[in-house]
Formats: C-alpha cells, structure tokens, sequence
C-alpha cells in the first residue's frame, strides 16, 4: 500500500520519485532512528508522561546530534494487513525502476 500512495503522489507532481529506504540493520546499536529513540528515552526518563502534550513537549525538547527533531501528532488510523494482488503488484513494479546493485533500497517511482 505504501508503494501505491507514492504512485498516486509521483503521478499528482508529474515527477520521477527516488525512494531509498535503510537496509536491515544487524541491531539496533547500528540503526539511527533507534539510536534517536534511545535519546529520547533517556530525555525523558523519569519524567511522567500524563498525556499528549507532556509527550510532545518533552520530544520536540530534546536534541539529537545537536538537533531538536520535528514533532507532530498524528491521530490518522492505518488499516492493517492490507495487501495488493498479484496483478495490482505487477502494474505498480511495472512503474518502479529499481538499482541493480541494491534492488530493494534504491527504487525510482516513475509517473503515468
């Protein structure tokens, strides 16, 4: 589904869309965004986390390599297990020129 809302969007701008996505990583040690969550979980250690705000606050407060990240709440819901069929998956790759050397991390969506 992922890869069909980025069509869509590639199709709505008119424009090729580079997608690279981070490879398995062996642990999390090696993993940034486990590595930024980890620093947020010693910003606000201790701290009790009665509601939202609290939450947002003390996110969009802490610093990452020197830099406060960029903090939204989102109440969107996604559905789960949602899948495309076989055929639906065929006309989205049929669009999706992918690097031979890293063909899972390095697609170029391509628009209608």
């Amino acid at each position: 589904m992922f890869l069909l809302l980025l069509l869509a969007l590639s199709d709505r701008l008119g424009a090729r869309l580079p997608l690279i996505r981070l490879s398995e990583f062996p642990g999390p040690a090696l993993n940034p965004i486990e590595r930024c969550w980890g620093s947020l979980e010693q910003h606000w250690n201790g701290t009790k986390l009665v509601d939202i705000n609290t939450m947002l606050e003390w996110a969009k407060n802490m610093t990452w390599k020197g830099i406060h990240p960029i903090v939204k709440l989102s109440r969107t819901v996604y559905q789960q297990g949602i899948s495309l069929s076989k055929a639906a998956m065929q006309a989205v790759e049929a669009r999706l020129e992918r690097n031979p050397l890293l063909p899972k991390w390095d697609i170029l969506i391509q628009p209608a």
